[in-house]
């Protein structure tokens, strides 16, 4: 072989040397981006040990941007040898490539961290004290809706687009945006003012005297509110909405109230004043009665059939199911004390009251009248 034939084939061994360089590289990236898996893995098992917030947080976010990162690097890298041996015009946008892929993947690891930290904040294993949730998620929603419009603004900066003129034209265009989109902006400004005000949260009791509207909060976003009726039902509703008419929160109530009208005969009259007494001491006991609060047992009314008296009391519970027990021990023992000292509870009767001195003739045609009225009726 003499030394042309030896200079051609090491001129041809340099010539697809960087094929194998490429496959390097490449396997490399790979190889770093699994060990990196590997390792935030055991980093992510360690920090479940631990209540910390914000460790789950970082490591779960930083995860797919870092593998993402590696291997968009080393394609990148690889890309960049093949374009420079082949001389071709897909090597002066290796960079600006590299650049974009950074603010991508550092937004995405900014809002992942975001919406993890969210979710930590509202966990009851992380959070001892609860953290009210429509605030928390408020935001969550507004730093991500920052970090995207910034990374956007920057992208833009990048590929050569003035921003200034930008935000310049979004000051005229506002203007008709604002004429186009006015009910998505009702909506979002509906919305802001429920972050605001707080007339109701996520997971409240809320309904509405103007509207048929009753039900739990399930999630407040920037155009629509979710209820969930008592029937299982979603309730759809514009932010702009809550803007015109009355919300009631019964959510936030203190105590709930018991207002009873119990009627005794007239024939137990007599016992009123006792059975009055009783009730209050039964109702100051009570050890689910809140005494701080207004308590009423009065004698109240005459009634066509009863002699009324009225309780009015508030219990220390506010949830509706205990509360319905309570109501009903209370009610159980009241009905016990006006049994207990002789007395009944009235229900609608009708007394006829005949005079003494009528004579058994006149009685007679009486009853007979009577007979012949309820025949005709």
């Amino acid at each position: 072989m003499d030394s042309v034939e030896i200079w051609l084939i090491n001129l041809t061994g340099e010539q697809y040397l960087w094929i194998l360089e490429l496959f390097v590289i490449v396997l490399l990236a790979l190889s770093l981006g699994y060990l990196v898996n590997r390792i935030i893995d055991r980093l992510e098992t360690q920090a479940n040990k631990s209540l910390t917030v914000w460790d789950d947080a970082l490591i779960e976010a930083c995860r797919k941007p870092v593998i993402w990162l590696i291997w968009i690097l080393g394609v990148n890298f690889a890309a960049s040898i093949a374009a420079q041996k082949m001389d071709s015009p897909v090597q002066a946008l290796i960079d600006p490539i590299n650049r974009l892929a950074l603010i991508f993947l550092a937004t995405i690891f900014i809002t992942s961290f975001i919406k993890r930290a969210e979710r930590n904040l509202l966990h009851p294993d992380y959070m001892a004290k609860p953290i009210d949730a429509t605030t928390v998620r408020a935001v969550g929603k507004l730093l991500r809706a920052a970090v995207i419009i910034t990374a956007l603004l920057v992208a833009m900066q990048l590929f050569g687009y003035s921003i200034s003129g930008l935000l310049a034209f979004g000051g005229i265009g506002g203007i008709a945006v604002g004429f186009a989109a006015k009910d998505l902006l009702a909506n979002f400004f509906g919305g802001l003012m429920i972050y605001l005000d707080r007339p109701f949260s996520v997971g409240d009791w809320v309904r509405s005297p103007d509207k048929e509207i009753e039900g739990t909060v399930e999630d407040i976003g920037w155009r629509l509110t979710r209820i969930r009726t008592f029937d299982q039902r979603p309730l759809y509703i514009p932010n702009s909405v809550f803007a015109s008419i009355s919300v009631e929160n019964p959510s936030r109530m203190t105590n709930r109230r018991i207002y009873e009208t119990v009627g005794i005969r007239y024939a137990d009259i007599g016992c009123m004043e006792s059975i009055v007494d009783q009730v209050t001491t039964m109702l100051c006991e009570h050890p689910e009665i809140d005494t701080e609060q207004i308590m009423i047992v009065n004698f109240n009314a005459f009634s066509a059939s009863s002699v009324d008296f009225i309780i009015y009391t508030f219990t220390k519970t506010t949830e509706w199911v205990k509360f319905h027990h309570v109501k009903q021990d209370v009610l159980l023992k009241v009905a016990q004390i006006i049994e207990a000292n002789q007395a009944e509870i009235a229900f609608p009767t009708s007394t006829l009251h005949i005079d003494g001195h009528s004579e058994p003739a006149d009685l007679a045609a009486l009853v007979t009248g009577s007979n012949d009225a309820i025949k005709t009726q």
